[in-house]
């Protein structure tokens, strides 16, 4: 069975016209700090709402060496949904010679990262470094 056009999320191209940032929506949002790109996660991560998180997840690992920084300080769930976003964002982001990293204080996520056996791929960062360049 395939899923209407109206029950399934946008993908990373739809909805933006293929150019700038996707729009903010209420699981992500995309801004700059200093030399990274900080997708800002929020909410309930889960089979629902990947799809808006990839989303800017695909946009800020497009061009040359993207670093970018995943803000998981505000997510209230997060299941494996979220872990496979992770997942294809840190391969695309290493494709193009860059780099993503996330960000979040939560042991939940910390005992997420370590059961999936992904802990030593993404080891959370406590806060924003501070911007360079």
């Amino acid at each position: 069975m395939t899923p209407e056009s109206g029950d399934r999320a946008p993908g990373p191209s739809e909805g933006t016209g293929g150019t700038g940032p996707p729009a903010a929506n209420p699981y992500a949002r995309t801004y700059r700090h200093g030399t990274l790109t900080v997708v800002e996660a929020a909410g309930e991560i889960d089979m629902a709402s990947a799809g808006s998180l990839a989303e800017h997840l695909h946009t800020a690992t497009e061009g040359e060496r993207p670093d970018v920084l995943v803000d998981l300080r505000t997510v209230d769930f997060f299941d494996c949904s979220g872990l496979r976003v992770l997942c294809r964002a840190d391969s695309r982001a290493r494709e193009h010679g860059g780099r993503l990293r996330i960000v979040s204080g939560s042991a939940r996520i910390r005992r997420l990262l370590r059961a999936s056996g992904l802990l030593g791929r993404f080891p959370p960062l406590p806060e924003l470094p501070e911007p360079q360049g």
